[in-house]
């Protein structure tokens, strides 16, 4: 697993690229992708949602289970990756490109968010 070091990260496994820029881009890590099993279906939020850091925004659905997104940043919504929605497997295929879920205007709000080497060891520890 690899987990690219200019993007932030949750402890939910979420990624969120420049989380103080105009806009930035969301989705889940790899990690996650690979605990889920095959997506099948997401339940993104839609653009112009206001989001709350740390709040639950959509769902992600596998042949495994359901797990709730949260919002890494506050901000609104600007754009969804209909890609995703058409072809789920995307998030497992390429979950750092072409299966990112949604883009956000940030409003200044953001989580706790983690750098790549703080979520590596969080991953780590979760194999223990």
């Amino acid at each position: 697993m690899t987990q690219p070091p200019t993007l932030g990260y949750t402890t939910e496994h979420e990624w969120v690229a420049d989380p103080n820029g105009p806009t930035a881009k969301v989705g889940v890590t790899d990690y996650a992708a690979e605990a889920l099993g095959d997506v099948v279906f997401l339940d993104l939020p839609e653009v112009g949602d206001q989001l709350a850091p740390g709040v639950e925004c959509g769902e992600i659905e596998s042949t495994k289970s359901v797990s709730s997104l949260f919002a890494p940043v506050g901000g609104t919504v600007t754009a969804v990756n209909e890609a995703v929605i058409d072809a789920p497997e995307l998030v497992n295929q390429d979950p750092y490109g072409q299966g990112w879920l949604f883009e956000l205007a940030p409003d200044g709000q953001s989580g706790e968010l983690l750098d790549a080497a703080a979520y590596r060891e969080l991953v780590a520890s979760l194999a223990d």
